[in-house]
């Protein structure tokens, strides 16, 4: 049986390390933000495993100078606790090496599992509203509505590709589902 009090706490913490990892730069501390096996679906990439989404925000973040991730509060759903599930709005502010900067808003779909003794992800799938100025004049996105939490995108959902090009990917590296 989860403590659902002890259980959101603890996720917060998972967000907050996570937006703490991609401040800093500090790749392995992000890589651990995931379960062993973990997913993440991101810009068209769908990446399997620490190791694999450890290096992938090695590469993004080589290109950024500083990003500034601000999660609001999860809505989490305790109804299945071998499935646990929850969804997140964010804001991003990335400061770019080449001197470009942007905003992002966006809601990460999220399935946790505890390993290593702490909740980690075992699934995100981040779908991005907006990219652009702060002015809000940039590019607004058609992303699917899932409904009401606590719907979810299926496991094998995909996501547009937004930022390959922009994260200088000579392509995709994405996978079939």
């Amino acid at each position: 049986m989860i403590d659902t009090m002890t259980a959101t706490q603890d996720i917060a913490q998972l967000y907050a390390r996570y937006s703490d990892a991609v401040w800093r730069h500090d790749y392995q501390a992000f890589g651990q933000c995931f379960a062993p096996d973990g997913e993440w679906r991101i810009s068209g990439l769908q990446l399997r495993g620490r190791t694999e989404i450890t290096a992938m925000i090695e590469r993004i973040l080589a290109r950024l100078r500083k990003v500034r991730i601000v999660f609001g509060t999860p809505i989490l759903d305790f109804s299945d606790p071998a499935n646990l599930s929850g969804r997140v709005q964010m804001t991003e502010h990335c400061a770019w090496h080449s001197g470009d900067t942007n905003i992002s808003f966006g809601t990460y779909y999220d399935r946790y599992v505890i390993a290593d003794g702490h909740w980690r992800f075992a699934w995100r799938l981040f779908a991005m509203d907006y990219r652009g100025p702060p002015d809000l004049t940039g590019t607004w996105l058609e992303t699917p509505d899932y409904g009401p939490p606590p719907a979810m995108p299926p496991l094998d959902a995909s996501t547009i590709d937004t930022a390959t090009a922009r994260w200088g990917l000579a392509s995709p590296l994405t996978r079939p589902s």
